[in-house]
């Protein structure tokens, strides 16, 4: 699928040569904030493939980088210099309502804080992604409904979000992660916020889904013991990347 299908106009270009087995892939991606005048390398020449269906943790203490190659990784951010792909096609080139559109169709979210409407029902919450896409009322339903039956939400679709545990609204976030079938899934500290019972069971959910239906999850975490889960670990300091394990190795 070409992402100016998303831009709704022809694409450019990329330099780069990406490999077009690889979800996910960035080539030479760095990041510099400026403040005050003074420049801050978040990230530095990051190189990086993730492959279809895959578990991978970014790991690093605070101010290592991670939540901001998540953000590129994402499309929810540009990178000052270097590329990224999806699928083997660069998205730094395209508009920001091209990136907007890509990220509503093929990626799902998954935050620390839950950033639900709590006077709205759970299935609000859940179909917000499939109204932003302009989906017709019986795929809205049969989508939100089927996501709310795969985190064992389908009987609270009517409840208010307010009126829930912290344990089930982070599960009305998975659920609102899952609908429309997005390919990737990035999770920013998703049990941070939990108690560890609840956390556990969280967990379990999320590499569930992953391995039942191949969906790829990227995971960024303080939590070394979650981490652990994953079938890989990228382990960034200093904006850059130190080390990596995969499954046979961890």
């Amino acid at each position: 699928m070409k992402l100016s299908k998303f831009d709704g106009r022809k694409s450019k270009t990329s330099k780069q040569k990406f490999d077009t087995r690889n979800m996910l892939e960035t080539i030479n991606l760095s990041k510099t904030y400026i403040s005050d005048g003074v420049g801050y390398d978040a990230l530095k020449n990051i190189n990086l493939q993730i492959e279809q269906g895959e578990c991978a943790a970014i790991i690093g203490k605070s101010g290592s980088g991670k939540s901001t190659l998540m953000h590129l990784l994402a499309c929810l951010d540009l990178p000052t210099t270097g590329s990224v792909s999806f699928e083997g096609e660069d998205y730094t080139l395209l508009s920001e309502r091209g990136r907007d559109a890509l990220r509503n169709h093929k990626f799902g979210f998954v935050f620390q804080q839950f950033f639900l409407n709590g006077r709205e029902t759970v299935f609000e919450n859940v179909v917000l992604p499939m109204r932003i896409r302009g989906a017709d009322q019986y795929r809205l339903t049969k989508d939100a409904m089927d996501a709310l039956e795969a985190v064992g939400l389908k009987e609270m679709e009517a409840k208010r979000a307010k009126d829930l545990s912290g344990g089930e609204k982070q599960r009305v976030c998975i659920a609102r992660a899952l609908v429309g079938k997005p390919q990737v899934v990035f999770a920013d500290e998703p049990t941070g916020n939990l108690d560890s019972n609840t956390s556990e069971a969280i967990e379990d959910m999320i590499f569930r889904l992953n391995k039942e239906t191949g969906i790829t999850l990227i995971i960024v975490t303080h939590d070394e013991d979650l981490a652990r889960k994953c079938n890989r670990i990228i382990e960034l300091k200093d904006g850059m990347i130190v080390s990596e394990q995969k499954e046979k190795e961890i």
